[in-house]
């Protein structure tokens, strides 16, 4: 039996969803909520094997907060996002919330079921619809020269040093940084090592 926590502000579409995977003989609700507040505390009660999350909820913190919470003080819990936000900005959040699954609402009940079961196995899921943009997030958008340089500052070089192994100029290195720095979003050099190992650029 997979136990499972609902979250989603509106009542309506919380009550036909659990009503829908109600139906499923292996799948149980086993605690609902309206707020991302909420799901931490609900699922340390009733310790669900997969939340279903929407993302926009009233409260304090949204569903992505809340899964990421719930990765911290629960993991034995899976984290399937369920939401009618899949612009661009919004899957980035959630892949870097490492969250186990991505479905839109618009998603048929069949695919949702399936879902919930691939997750609680320890797969992932995204909705089939967004592969092309979960694809385009994960291109890396530093220059072959740019990863260079940020793969010596990795390493502990100076931009003298970095000049120096790559046969720069330390302004050319200096102003490398700076675009690296402006490319991902980075508040500094350090910032920009974490941005690009996390996502496997350097």
């Amino acid at each position: 039996m997979i136990r499972l926590l609902l979250a989603e502000d509106q009542l309506v579409v919380r009550g036909a969803l659990a009503a829908l995977l109600e139906l499923e003989p292996d799948l149980r609700v086993v605690a609902q909520t309206a707020t991302g507040d909420e799901v931490v505390p609900q699922a340390l009660v009733f310790a669900p094997d997969v939340a279903l999350l929407d993302i926009d909820m009233p409260g304090t913190i949204d569903g992505l907060e809340a899964a990421a919470r719930l990765k911290e003080q629960l993991p034995t819990c899976r984290t399937l996002m369920l939401t009618s936000n899949g612009r661009p900005g919004m899957l980035r959040r959630a892949l870097e919330a490492k969250v186990d699954g991505f479905l839109l609402k618009t998603a048929p009940p069949e695919e949702l079921t399936a879902a919930i079961r691939t997750v609680a196995a320890g797969g992932r899921v995204l909705d089939p619809t967004l592969a092309v943009t979960a694809w385009d997030l994960a291109e890396n958008p530093l220059t072959p020269r740019e990863r260079d340089v940020l793969r010596e500052l990795a390493g502990g070089a100076e931009p003298p040093e970095i000049a120096a192994t790559l046969h720069l100029s330390t302004g050319t290195v200096r102003n490398v940084l700076t675009a690296i720095v402006g490319k991902l979003n980075a508040r500094n050099r350090t910032d920009a090592v974490r941005i690009a190992r996390d996502a496997g650029w350097v």
